[in-house]
């Protein structure tokens, strides 16, 4: 809704306008997320308490469409520079939801192989999907997790098979990305929650509870390329473990050389693998399909060079619903 009542009724004049007119004939401005860099940052004016105006007119709150586009523009002439550092950079995310994608594939995996895991995340964020073992889990016809966990996904559950579901053994979990996304302080905490919006209260919930959760079980995420990473990560052999390399709707935003290097790395080290410590290769992407991605893991354990693939299933973006096609 923000950014079509901005889009009818303009921006005051000024700084944020100016630079954003200037940006809309540059080639990337569709591309940068422009609209969304500027709804996150009067967002985070709410979160932080910085602006009384926008707060009366943000959800839970109502007002109709003059109201809004009055606070909107009162808001961009007060906090002019805070909009502007907030245009520097692209909208930054960490969609807990996913981890209700990934949970049955890791059980799926954990159960097949009767070893602890190893985990190493590409395009990690800010690592909060690594405390997935601390999440509950509801999917219907069947649950996973402690009731008391501060975060709860909701999945509907598709599938005509329920993968056994036993207690995650997980010996070492780790990540990387190109920019970490910081969650150290209060006002970094803000800035992740500022990209979820503010009508969507049950998304926001659980990113405040897997942030809380992080304070104690602070997440492993280093800053590095994936392919530099997985160079050092993947060259130890981990017996005794299923070490499983994951990733979740990144492998399109790494350039073609990025994404061979990677790919490279991973089935070159599957090559490697044995049955006393095999590698997966597990990934959530989308594959071409609207609305939703493809939950597919490629398993080496010594037996076939180029590997197993299985489609364990779809699911969607945000881990509301997954259609599981694995047999149990």
């Amino acid at each position: 809704m923000l950014c079509g009542l901005i889009g009818e009724s303009g921006l005051p004049a000024g700084p944020v306008r100016d630079r954003l007119s200037a940006w809309r004939d540059a080639p990337g401005f569709l591309s940068d997320a422009l609209p969304l860099r500027l709804v996150g940052a009067l967002h985070y004016l709410v979160l932080s308490s910085h602006d009384d105006g926008l707060a009366r007119i943000y959800p839970p709150q109502t007002a109709d469409e003059a109201t809004i586009a009055t606070a909107i523009d009162e808001a961009v002439e007060r906090h002019g520079d805070l909009i502007g550092r907030y245009l520097d950079s692209p909208p930054q995310t960490n969609e807990t939801g996913r981890s209700a994608v990934l949970l049955p594939a890791f059980l799926y995996l954990q159960s097949r192989f009767d070893m602890p895991l190893v985990l190493s995340e590409l395009g990690a964020s800010a690592g909060l999907n690594q405390n997935w073992p601390r999440f509950r889990y509801e999917y219907g016809p069947w649950t996973w997790g402690s009731l008391d966990s501060p975060v709860t996904l909701a999945c509907e559950w598709l599938g005509e098979t329920v993968p056994a579901h036993p207690p995650a053994k997980v010996a070492d979990c780790a990540g990387c990305d190109i920019a970490p996304i910081p969650i150290a302080t209060e006002d970094d905490r803000l800035r992740l929650q500022s990209y979820v919006w503010a009508d969507q209260p049950t998304r926001l919930m659980r990113l405040a509870g897997a942030l809380s959760m992080a304070v104690n079980h602070p997440p492993n995420v280093a800053k590095a390329k994936a392919g530099d990473w997985l160079d050092e990560r993947l060259r130890d052999e981990r017996a005794g473990h299923l070490h499983i390399v994951f990733h979740t709707i990144m492998w399109q935003y790494l350039s073609s050389e990025e994404q061979a290097h990677a790919q490279w790395l991973i089935e070159s080290a599957g090559r490697r693998a044995t049955a006393a410590a095999p590698l997966a290769w597990l990934r959530f992407e989308p594959d071409g399909q609207p609305k939703s991605a493809a939950l597919t893991v490629t398993i080496w354990n010594g037996e076939h060079p180029n590997g197993e693939t299985i489609a364990l299933g779809r699911g969607d973006y945000h881990g509301r619903w997954i259609e599981w096609t694995a047999a149990s």
